[in-house]
């Protein structure tokens, strides 16, 4: 029952193809998790020795560089061909290769590795950061309770065992925590830091499947610029490029919602520290809303936050 089980989850993996910056690279997106957090980089066959789907691509005569992470392949091409007469068969090459049951990468599951988590006060009261050296996931996943946990995070899942853990969400290498009111944080940081370390250095599944619908975040919120209208893919980068690296500083994530032409309202959704934060009005207004009406003059009335 559970080998049936397992070859029907396999047999739903399914591959899809998106464009980058670079025309040389590629990336192959899989709608399930391949590898348990981090990323990894190929030059060559021989650097694959842990990788079977990276040395399987390697035989192809044009790929470069092979990129895998949480839940997608990223592939370099050499020059002599071009993607368009290739890219659908690498993707069904792939698609094939995961639904057999193979292994992306294969990872170390005993041996804990030395790595650091650290405690950081943020805007939010509410909200503590636990930083850490160890990368976590490529798609910010953000949980409001233990059900929502439950489908997506294994880490969250525990986290949400302990009884004055509000809500989790997840970032690229660091996890943001909302606490009840019921405890201080001075009481209870160290706990949760000794079993975030302890957790990692086990090098347990982190994300076992990627959110969906109202759980999504950078998979429903960072659009492909290339399809958006010009002011959209303005704002993207924007934000980007300005904006989320202060706030995630803070162990919080601004991401873009939407773009009303007519109105000229930005709207975004605020997680993390950020969600529910007493600064957070005064950060939009006089920090995001600002700098997008002086960067794109006449194109931005406003800007409203949906907290995550």
């Amino acid at each position: 029952m559970q080998q049936n089980n397992l070859n029907y989850i396999m047999s739903e993996i399914s591959i899809s193809i998106q464009s980058t910056n670079n025309d040389t690279i590629l990336k192959f997106v899989s709608n399930t998790i391949l590898i348990n957090g981090g990323s990894h980089e190929y030059n060559n066959i021989d650097d694959a020795k842990n990788a079977p789907l990276a040395q399987q691509l390697f035989y192809l005569p044009f790929v470069k560089k092979v990129f895998i992470t949480a839940n997608f392949i990223a592939i370099q091409k050499y020059d002599i061909v071009d993607w368009e007469d290739v890219q659908e068969e690498v993707r069904e090459q792939i698609e094939a290769y995961l639904q057999d049951g193979n292994l992306a990468v294969i990872e170390e599951t005993t041996k804990k590795k030395a790595l650091e988590v650290y405690a950081e006060v943020t805007p939010n009261p509410s909200v503590m950061k636990f930083g850490t050296t160890k990368s976590l996931t490529t798609t910010d996943v953000e949980c409001k309770n233990i059900d929502e946990a439950n489908e997506t995070s294994p880490l969250a899942q525990a986290l949400f065992h302990f009884p004055f853990v509000k809500e989790v969400f997840i970032s690229e290498n660091y996890i943001s925590i909302t606490k009840f009111e019921m405890a201080e944080w001075n009481e209870i940081h160290p706990e949760i830091r000794n079993f975030i370390r302890e957790y990692l250095q086990e090098n347990k599944t982190i994300i076992k499947q990627l959110p969906k619908g109202e759980n999504a975040t950078k998979e429903t919120t960072q659009i492909a610029i290339e399809n958006l209208d010009e002011t959209s893919a303005k704002i993207v980068s924007i934000l980007d490029e300005y904006i989320k690296p202060a706030v995630a500083s803070d162990g919080g994530n601004i991401a873009f919602r939407s773009y009303d032409a007519e109105t000229k309202i930005v709207s975004v959704v605020l997680q993390g520290a950020c969600s529910g934060c007493p600064s957070s009005t005064m950060t939009l207004k006089n920090g995001i809303e600002t700098m997008l009406k002086d960067m794109i003059p006449g194109q931005i009335n406003e800007v409203v936050a949906i907290n995550g």
